[in-house]
This record gives structure tokens, sequence and C-alpha cells, in this order.
């Protein structure tokens, strides 16, 4: 299989807009983490507001290093420069977006009542206002529901975006999850519209969560893998992992907040991926290490990122046609290429040498990880613990432990991937520092198991 270059990326569509996300107290309110990056991805500038049941549901801090802004909690908090939060927030706003908005939140919006930063920001805007609700089915229908959206919609003008039906927390089934994320984008994006800027004033908009990155990186290309690899065993199905691709995105932002021009090459990924790298798709183990090469080794590349989770094995033969159901199925499998060795001993051709970072994804134990740092001819190589939680598949923070071969070992505190990516470029970085100016190559390969 042949990776390929994706086409252009459309256009970003609310570049330069600043767009203030409600999340209410719902079980759906930890979609407002993935609903931030699909808003980032759009260009939007993003700051966050939560209902203080919704911060039961997600942290404040993954939403504030996700937004690169502190999160309002408190409808009587303060700006350090003793702004009153919710006003600057509304006052700047080029919309407002809701979601999920619970049966309480429809009911406070319907008659005014401001007890939370959420609503009264709402109150307190002339932004237009998007709204997706969220809760069990029986108060989706229930008549004092049904008539507070229409006085939101009908009086206020504020557009919904209804919940579809499916299964709920409840156990139930029926209507009242939250809207496909793309659709709340898209209605965001057309509430906006072709409406000036409101606030290009940046003094005049909420401040960000400490000062932007040193572009240390400016100059740089980092090459990123991300997500899982996919070895067919028919044209239907494949053998795969639970690797979303988080991490990778992670450092790639990190990486292009930081100065680098950043190429993806992108397994089976389910977020989205930045708007401003070069993505290449290779989604077997096969294409994946034929995109990496080139683009490390031919392309002498600054620095190789490869955040995905590579499959160890593959059937040794893969049907052309579905398999049908039958008795057992036996799969022979053979193992796949070992792309992080590859790269370490390909990489010695060169002048002067990348610098070569794996990732290794373990369960109950790091023993192994020293012997993998050696074995792969890595400088840097990541540990994790995938069974522990909040570190590991789907997960938007990590604990990890960087060990290094000079002996050095770097044990991190379970911190959002964000914070991990940029820990994990200061490494890269000080590297780099250390070369010498000619070539700049350096090559960080993240292999996660």
């Amino acid at each position: 299989m042949t990776a390929r270059v994706a086409s252009a990326h459309p256009a970003p569509r609310l570049v330069g807009r600043l767009v203030a996300l409600g999340a209410c107290g719902s079980i759906a309110a930890y979609k407002a983490v993935e609903l931030v990056r699909l808003l980032r991805a759009e260009g939007a500038d993003v700051v966050v507001m939560l209902t203080p049941a919704a911060t039961k549901f997600v942290a404040p801090l993954t939403l504030a290093a996700l937004s690169r802004h502190a999160v309002e909690t408190d409808v009587l908090g303060l700006l350090p420069d003793q702004r009153i939060g919710h006003i600057v927030v509304a006052d700047a706003a080029d919309a407002v977006v809701v979601a999920p908005a619970t049966a309480r939140w429809l009911g406070a919006m319907a008659n005014g009542i401001a007890s939370d930063a959420v609503t009264a920001a709402c109150l307190a805007t002339s932004a237009p206002v998007v709204f997706a609700p969220a809760m069990d089915g029986d108060m989706w229908t229930h008549p004092a529901t049904r008539a507070n959206v229409e006085r939101l919609v009908r009086d206020f003008g504020y557009t919904l975006v209804s919940p579809e039906a499916g299964e709920l927390a409840s156990g139930q089934t029926g209507p009242g999850r939250l809207a496909d994320l793309p659709r709340i984008v898209d209605a965001v994006v057309a509430a906006i519209g072709d409406r000036p800027v409101r606030q290009p004033d940046p003094a005049a908009r909420p401040p960000g969560a400490g000062e932007a990155p040193e572009a240390d990186l400016d100059g740089r290309t980092i090459v990123v893998s991300a997500g899982g690899t996919a070895e067919p065993i028919d044209p239907v199905r494949f053998i795969g992992n639970r690797s979303t691709g988080k991490m990778g995105v992670a450092i790639a932002e990190a990486a292009l907040a930081r100065g680098a021009a950043v190429t993806i090459v992108a397994g089976r990924v389910e977020v989205p991926l930045p708007v401003a790298a070069t993505v290449v798709r290779a989604e077997t183990t096969s294409a994946m290490r034929d995109a990496v090469l080139g683009a490390v080794i031919a392309g002498r590349a600054d620095a190789l990122v490869m955040a995905a989770a590579v499959a160890d094995f593959r059937p040794r033969h893969a049907a052309d046609t579905k398999l049908t159901r039958g008795g057992a199925l036996t799969l022979e499998l053979e193992p796949t290429e070992d792309i992080l060795a590859e790269v370490g001993a390909r990489a010695r051709e060169l002048d002067p040498r990348p610098v070569i970072v794996g990732f290794a994804a373990e369960t109950g134990s790091l023993d192994r990880a020293p012997e993998k740092l050696r074995r792969k001819g890595a400088d840097l190589l990541v540990a994790n613990d995938v069974s522990e939680a909040g570190s590991g598949f789907g997960t938007d923070t990590n604990r990890v432990v960087i060990l290094g071969a000079d002996g050095s070992r770097d044990e991190l505190p379970l911190l959002p991937k964000r914070d991990v990516a940029d820990r994990l470029l200061d490494r890269v970085v000080a590297a780099l520092d250390a070369r010498p100016a000619r070539g700049h190559t350096v090559a960080t390969t993240t292999e996660t198991r």
C-alpha cells in the first residue's frame, strides 16, 4: 500500500473569531473537550464556560489546556485585571454555543435567571447564541422543555441544534442525545456568517492562559505519526488497536505553536488533524514505514514524532473477498516492520545523526522500557502504563516517564496530553540545540505498542 499525501485542506471557517463554549451538567459534557478541538481546528479562539454541575463531569484543567484560556466557572469570577470574566466573554465573543444544554439551562435561560456563568454570559451578549440540548428522552419531550425551547428560538432568535435519537445514559433509547459535533460546528459557522469580528483587539478579549510558547522550533521540520494501524484480514475486517491519535495530534499542535513545519503521517485517527499541518495518510504498518522513512530519511526532517500505535503483527495472507461466517477462523500472523528500529539504524547514515525518541505503551510495569530504549537505538523513550486510569488510549491526559540514553529519567505527573507534548518537545529542542547547526536533522519517533 502506497502512502499518499492528502489533498489540500479546506480553508478554516472561523479564523479570527472568538467562540464562547458553555457546557452544562449533562453526561455529554465530556464531549466539550472534542468540541473545543473541532472549533480550534476551524481557526477559532475558544474560551470555555462551565456551570457548577458541568465541573463534575469534565475537568476545567483539561479544557483550559486545550483552549489556552482560563475556564469561567463562577458567575462572580474576576480576571487578573479585575474585569468580570463572563462580561468580557459576552462582549468579545463572535458567537456563544451552549453544548450540552440541559433542561435546567433551558428553563433558566428562557426566564432570564442568571445563576451561573453560562446563563449570565448569554444574557449579557448581543452575539448569536447556538444551543444543543442533551437530556433524557422524557425530559426532552416534556411540555415545559418544549415551551422553553420554542421561546429561545422564537423570541430570542437562538439557533437550535436538535438532539438525536439513540441510546441514552438512562439506558433508554430515544431522542435526547447530543447532536453530532460537526453539526454543532456548522451551526456556529452559519450563525456568525459574514458578520464583522466583534472584538478584534486582543486586549479586550479574555486573556490567554499564560504566555505564548516560544518559537523555538521556528525553521524546523517535524514529522509526527498519529493513530493506529489497521492490518487487513479481508476487504472488510482488520486487526487494529485502541489508539485514537490524541497524543500524536497534541504533539503536532504543540510543535506548530512553537513555529515548526509539521507533517503528520496519519493512521486511523478519531480526532481532527491540525489544518496547518501537511497530512500523509498511511493506515497499514507497511505504508507508515514508507511514509516515515520518506519524510525523515529522504526528506531530512528535523524531527520525527511517531506517536502512532503500530501493529506488531499482521495476517500473513489477506483474503481478496469478504470471508463468510462459518466455523472457527484461524489466522496465521507474521511480524510487521519495526519502524522505530529501522529509523534508528538508517538515521546513523545522516550527518548530523537524528535524535530518535520512541514511545512505549506498557501495562502494569515499565520494566521493559530501558531495554527497549537501548534495543531500538533511541535517544529518548517515553513510557506509559496504558492500564492506569487517565493514562493511555483515548484519554485527554497521560502520565509518562521520559528515559534518556544518557541514563536520565524524568517522571512526569498526570498531565493533559498537550502539556506532555510540550515537555517532550523541550527535550527535543535541547537535543537540537546541542547538535551542530549543519543539517538540522532530528527525528523524534514515537511508537506506542
